[in-house]
């Protein structure tokens, strides 16, 4: 697909497995999308420039209500970022709800707990998701796949 992506995986099947149950609890209650995105090294000083350019190539903007979140992380570089297309970046309360979820993860992520820490992310974001923009069965149920996305 795009060459930024390869099928290694970086996690054990267990993680795995909680990550992707956690993004399909979060969006059964929401016509949002979340979407988790690992690889080893952030290719620029900024992660959040990396989570929008691995946003636009995952064609996130392209969800009906513009509602797509995406949770970059890089684990050897210990970077990560979240990004919300624009509704519900404004919708969950701009920068102070986006600091706050970041602050949670940085935890989680300081002592190695990537799954449950992603797993706790997922589940707020979910619930920020399903407060603004709850499940509509007229928008097409699941407009992104839910596995995770492996770098490079």
């Amino acid at each position: 697909m795009f060459s930024l992506f390869r099928k290694k995986h970086m996690l054990d099947k267990e993680s795995q497995h909680k990550i992707v149950a956690s993004i399909k609890e979060a969006e059964s209650k929401t016509s949002g999308e979340i979407r988790v995105f690992i690889e080893h090294h952030c290719q620029y000083m900024d992660p959040l420039h990396r989570a929008k350019e691995i946003f636009a190539n995952l064609a996130m903007e392209k969800t009906q209500a513009r509602n797509a979140i995406i949770v970059y992380v890089a684990l050897t570089d210990r970077q990560f970022a979240l990004f919300g297309d624009v509704a519900i970046y404004e919708k969950a309360g701009g920068a102070e709800f986006w600091k706050s979820a970041a602050e949670k993860l940085v935890g989680h992520l300081k002592k190695n707990n990537v799954a449950e820490g992603l797993s706790n992310c997922i589940h707020e974001l979910g619930t920020a998701l399903a407060t603004h923009f709850p499940y509509d069965p007229a928008i097409k149920k699941n407009e992104l796949p839910d596995e995770i996305v492996f770098g490079k």
